[in-house]
Parts: C-alpha cells; structure tokens; sequence
C-alpha cells in the first residue's frame, strides 16, 4: 500500500534527520580522533621509557551513511510531483528514520559519540 505526502513536509523531515546522522557522525570522528591520540601517547610514553614490545592499536573508524539521505533529498528535489507517494517500508525510512542499517551506525558509533550510545540504548531512539 501506498500513501501520499507533501513534498515539501517530505523534505523538511529528510533534511533534519539528515543533519541529525551527519553531527552523530562528526562527534563520532571527534571521539575517534581523541581516542586515537590517546592511544598513540600512552605508547609514546612507554617507547619513551624503553619498553620494548609489540605495539599496536586498533579502532574502527567512524561510519556513516549520509549519502543514502543525499540520494532520496535529491530524487524528491528532482521529482515534478508536488505529492510523493510512499511506501511503508520508505516511509519507515524517510519519515520515521528507521534504516536497515540503523542500529549498526548507532552501536559502530557509540564508541566515540555520546549521543549515538544513548540513542542506541534507547528502544525509541526516534525521540531522543
């Protein structure tokens, strides 16, 4: 089934969760960078004192998936329809900013960002 929207509302909603993914994303490289300085001093020091041992760290990367957002806003910003019809399953993700990939960006990014751990701990992260 499908049902019909304002393109107009559709874009406003697709926009803010965009911007809301790409600061989660921001902070997670933040806590990211940090974490890595912090790892690579503590080597330094031990180095420094003339330990000798095998030295390595290892931290996943930030992820993001800004550009599923950009796809759909430039495919809606295209669109000649001032009416959008959607699907549940779009709907879900467009409006509601329920993705497949969701809970993976949110649980990868926790590490780093404070906001994706509390979003991720939180059932009903669409209103945190």
């Amino acid at each position: 089934m499908k049902m019909s929207f304002a393109k107009d509302e559709l874009l406003t909603i697709l926009r803010t969760n965009r911007e809301q993914h790409r600061a989660i994303f921001l902070e997670a490289c933040d806590g990211y960078q940090k974490e890595a300085i912090r790892q690579l001093q503590a080597h330094m020091r031990q180095v420094r004192k003339g330990t000798r041992k095998r030295i390595s760290i290892y931290l996943d990367a930030p992820v993001e998936q800004t550009k599923s957002y950009d796809r759909v806003i430039k495919m809606i910003e295209m669109t000649t329809e001032d009416i959008i019809a959607l699907t549940e399953a779009e709907f879900a993700n467009y409006v509601l900013d329920e993705w497949s990939w969701k809970q993976d960006f949110l649980s990868s990014n926790s590490t780093y960002s404070a906001t994706a751990m509390r979003m991720s701990a939180d059932p009903d992260y669409s209103n945190v």
